[in-house]
């Protein structure tokens, strides 16, 4: 394998900082493991945005939030208050989950009329938006295929695929979630358009899953396991990780 700069599969990251447990010390050392390895942005729990904009401040680590997180069930003026809250907190990527009711019933002006508004909420404040459709719990491709094309009229910065928190029961009752499947990339890398990029989340937590989506086309991929991620390049390509010795939030919480 071609040995990748380091640099390089850092800004490939959005390094996840959403699982409900996190406490106030564990995100401020969350966004201090971002800056050290200079990912591209934190995905930070929503009242925690103006913290993190003052920790990465003059950094290249671009700060994000969620919106409707994670059953994206809110109302559409929830969601647009709680974008312009968090862009002026300091956001400047909102990743919003969709309404996904709305999705399985195929109600597609209320879903582009939702996209479309956060959207436009988002340009006023100079964000980028990621829309994020929750693929375990739409097993029809056409129902993807179909936000797509609409998060391409609309005119979206990003489409993604999992929250980390979509939970399907399954025949023996317990509870578990596929993430961001091969499949599901493919299916949303060939029907967006040539101004929409793919982001991958759930479930990658190594190089070489990493690596793989990268390859396919995707080009950000949210992650709590950025340290494990980082470290194993540098060992991977025979490199030393100047980071070893530093203190930084343990990869277990988080998807």
């Amino acid at each position: 394998m071609i040995p990748i700069p380091i640099p390089e599969i850092a800004k490939l990251i959005d390094h996840a900082l959403l699982h409900p447990t996190l406490t106030d010390a564990e995100l401020q050392a969350g966004c201090k493991q971002a800056l050290v390895y200079d990912v591209a942005s934190v995905c930070i729990k929503p009242y925690a945005v103006s913290m993190a904009s003052a920790l990465l401040a003059g950094s290249d680590v671009r700060v994000g939030t969620v919106i409707g997180f994670p059953h994206g069930s809110n109302a559409l003026s929830i969601k647009v208050a709680e974008t312009v809250q968090a862009c002026q907190d300091g956001a400047v990527e909102i990743d919003m989950v969709v309404t996904i009711g709305k999705v399985l019933n195929e109600d597609w002006r209320y879903v582009t009329d939702e996209i479309r508004a956060v959207h436009y909420t988002c340009q006023t404040y100079g964000a980028v938006l990621k829309v994020i459709f929750e693929t375990d719990f739409l097993s029809d491709d056409a129902l993807k295929i179909r936000l797509c094309k609409i998060c391409t009229e609309v005119g979206v910065e990003f489409v993604k695929t999992s929250t980390g928190f979509g939970f399907v029961k399954d025949h023996t009752g317990k509870y578990d979630y596929k993430g961001a499947t091969e499949h599901d990339l493919q299916l949303m890398l060939d029907h967006v358009g040539p101004g929409v990029q793919v982001k991958a989340s759930g479930g990658i937590r190594t190089l070489d899953e990493l690596l793989k989506v990268k390859q396919m086309g995707v080009t950000r991929v949210g992650t709590s396991s950025t340290a494990a991620i980082i470290t194993e390049a540098y060992q991977r390509f025979g490199l030393v990780d100047p980071h070893i010795s530093t203190a930084l939030i343990s990869d277990s919480k988080g998807y």
